[in-house]
């Protein structure tokens, strides 16, 4: 993986929807969130555990996927995280509403982009 930016404004590829690929990438483009990653896995896996079933790996590894996916592309994560910050500070109810439905929209877009 490369941390130098392609002419497409990503950062690194798009990686795989495997554990080891994911985290790899987070290690990347937002080490800081490597323990939340840590911490959703091992939930994911306990739930798989008592439900008997891989719904709880696949959701861990679609969210994570997108994650990345906003992460990777500095624009995206910034529009995000400027949303995000516009939707909590603002005074104007309707204003926020908006935010929070652009903040959304970012994260369903890339929901769909990995197949989420």
């Amino acid at each position: 993986m490369t941390t130098q930016p392609d002419r497409t404004g990503e950062l690194i590829p798009r990686p795989e929807q495997t554990p080891a690929a994911l985290r790899a990438a987070l290690a990347v483009v937002a080490p800081e969130r490597l323990p939340e990653m840590d911490a959703s896995q091992r939930a994911a896996v306990t739930e798989a555990i008592e439900q008997s079933g891989i719904a709880p790996l696949r959701m861990f590894l679609i969210q994570w996927a997108a994650v990345i996916e906003i992460e990777r592309i500095p624009d995206t994560a910034r529009e995000l995280r400027r949303a995000e910050y516009l939707a909590q500070s603002t005074e104007d109810p309707e204003e926020s509403r908006w935010y929070v439905r652009a903040a959304g929209d970012i994260i369903r877009a890339a929901h769909k982009t990995v197949g989420g």
